[in-house]
């Protein structure tokens, strides 16, 4: 009996996270610090976090997304339908990540959030960043982010202080429906192969 039990725990599936959607309190509340890295449920949140990324097409998702209200973000820039123009990088964990430095230079780009379906917008960000942040093995780094990469680490970064992409839109005449986005895109990419 206590060995079915044990094989029971050991043998499951990552639990499955719900993305919280706008609304949801935990999205406007200023996330806490993580006291220790290598603690067994951060380290499990982390991969049910990069679980959770991959099967929603995200290049970037932060804890209090999925209901934590803990700083910690996922960068995992890559290609796909959502972001088709995407830069390839590893996924990345940050924990505790700070924004030291930015460019005075800003760039609107659009953006849009699991938490906030089926509508874009063009955000003003600023082109590069210094980052610090703790690895998932409890290493402090240093890096400086560029154009889509540092748009990523800016957007989840918001989470942590209880912001979304909206609250960044200068105008409503930014936002558009995901159709409409889409749309926008493959115009441009036909008029990418016509020049």
């Amino acid at each position: 009996m206590f060995a079915r039990s044990l094989n029971k725990i050991f043998n499951q599936k990552p639990q499955k996270l719900t993305v919280c959607q706008l609304g949801n309190p935990v999205l406007r509340e200023i996330a806490e610090p993580i006291a220790d890295v290598r603690d067994r449920d951060i380290q499990q949140l982390i991969d049910q976090m990069l679980i959770a990324l991959k099967e929603n097409k995200g290049v970037g998702l932060a804890a209090p997304q999925i209901g934590r209200s803990l700083q910690l973000v996922i960068i995992a820039s890559h290609a796909n339908e959502r972001y088709p123009h995407a830069p390839q990088m590893e996924p990345t964990a940050m924990i505790n990540p700070k924004l030291i430095s930015h460019s005075v230079e800003t760039e609107k780009g659009w953006e849009g959030c699991l938490s906030v379906p089926m509508i874009r917008g063009l955000v003003p960000r600023y082109c590069e960043i210094e980052v610090a942040y703790t690895d998932r093995l409890g290493d402090r780094q240093q890096i400086k982010l560029t154009d889509f990469v540092a748009r990523i680490f800016q957007h989840e970064y918001d989470h942590l202080e209880g912001k979304v992409f909206l609250d960044r839109v200068e105008t409503n005449l930014d936002l558009v429906s995901e159709l409409e986005y889409q749309n926008i895109l493959q115009t441009a990419d036909q008029k990418a192969v016509l020049l």
